[in-house]
């Protein structure tokens, strides 16, 4: 149903069970749970599309908006690995009720059997400010800094071997926080410190990723690939020289290049019309500097947009070239399970419709406890001190999000 605009979407998140999809203030949130499904597997995106295929074809829907995210929705986040050594699942769920907004346009959508007469305001959740975490204590991840920069050590030389071109290693660390830990003060201090990011929660992931894996809006698709990194100074001059060595920097460039061909030939195989641009472009975010190219193409075969996010991931962004090298060698060397991080979430409707992000500056959300992820592209003049280095500056988002004065 259409409704008045609430105000701030993230503002409406229930204290628990919520699912969050936003950039810039339009997106969607949702709360309760219609149904949902674990899957895992190389079979875990087309599990995902039967399941949702049979519950949409029992369902009698009322949707007189027709937008991409109108009607039934789902929000899904996905597992890195088929099968992670921990077992971890890969989540999809319905929510009770979704409030969205696109384009000026905002509505309620209920699952289920409302009372007509009620009001739809008495069904939003009310406006929340949650306060800031009394306690905050970080402790190492998987594996210490040093044990981390002799893994990507061993990467440089078996690249240097010829092995293969590219692989990207990721690391964790844990926030420690109080019981009176609200996951809604993380996600709107994301969505307020970067707006042009996508902040998300589903299931137990939360976060705001700059990486747009695919959208796909009637037969347009888009997908925003972004590879290699530099950190933000502060300095408007200084960022500019940075940003101006990104662009020249051929360690990054070569980076950049695997993550642009892995995207583009696997849309090659849905879309016509692909403009996949010659250079890059430099994203800045509050923190970093990003090259960043957009992708575009015209849908040719009526695929999803779950269905085009299973045919991309993992891309060279997340994992490496050739992909399966890449993806052994993660496996050998990284020491860690990285569960629903570097996996796609999003959400995707009825019609096809939808948006996946790709799971990065993100957190997984434990009793009284965070577990952040970083990674970082190894290629061809690689060095470990410094991929260190950009690995901590991808921490930021969330560290400085729970009040963290990192410099």
């Amino acid at each position: 149903m259409p409704i008045e605009d609430p105000g701030p979407l993230l503002e409406r998140l229930p204290a628990a069970g919520g699912t969050a999809w936003v950039n810039g203030g339009d997106g969607l949130i949702g709360w309760g749970v219609a149904a949902s499904v674990d899957v895992n597997g190389d079979e875990r995106f087309s599990r995902t599309q039967r399941w949702w295929v049979e519950w949409c074809r029992q369902a009698d829907i009322d949707d007189p908006l027709q937008l991409p995210g109108t009607g039934p929705v789902a929000f899904g986040s996905f597992t890195f690995d088929p099968d992670p050594a921990s077992g971890r699942m890969s989540r999809i769920v319905i929510p009770r009720a979704v409030l969205g907004r696109r384009d000026g346009h905002t509505w309620l959508t209920i699952v289920g059997d409302p009372d007509d007469t009620l009001p739809a305001d008495a069904l939003l959740p009310s406006v929340f400010h949650p306060p800031a975490p009394t306690r905050v204590d970080w402790s190492r991840g998987s594996r210490t800094a040093e044990e981390w920069k002799s893994s990507v050590a061993d990467v440089i030389d078996r690249i240097g071997r010829g092995e293969l071109d590219k692989v990207v290693l990721a690391r964790d660390v844990v926030a420690e926080v109080s019981d009176d830990f609200d996951v809604r003060y993380l996600l709107l201090r994301l969505a307020a410190a970067y707006p042009e990011c996508w902040t998300f929660q589903v299931d137990d992931m939360v976060g705001a990723t700059p990486e747009l894996l695919v959208r796909r809006t009637n037969d347009v698709v888009l997908s925003r690939v972004l590879a290699g990194t530099v950190k933000r100074r502060g300095d408007e001059s200084e960022d500019a020289t940075l940003a101006k060595a990104l662009l020249g920097s051929d360690k990054d460039l070569e980076e950049h290049e695997y993550a642009v061909r892995s995207v583009a030939r696997a849309l090659a195989h849905h879309c016509t019309d692909l403009r996949v641009p010659t250079q890059p472009r430099v994203l800045r975010l509050s923190n970093v500097q990003h090259l960043a190219t957009d992708i575009t193409g015209r849908l040719a075969d009526g695929a999803s947009a779950l269905a085009l996010a299973a045919s991309l991931h993992p891309t060279a962004a997340v994992c490496g070239s050739p992909t399966e090298r890449a993806f052994a060698v993660i496996r050998e060397v990284e020491g860690m399970d990285r569960g629903r991080y570097a996996g796609p979430v999003g959400w995707f409707d009825s019609r096809g419709d939808g948006e996946f992000g790709i799971a990065l500056r993100c957190a997984e959300v434990r009793p009284g406890s965070l577990r952040l992820f970083a990674g970082c592209g190894i290629v061809t003049g690689s060095d470990p001190e410094a991929e260190l280095a950009e690995s901590r500056a991808k921490f930021v988002p969330i560290r400085a999000a729970l009040g963290d004065p990192v410099d």
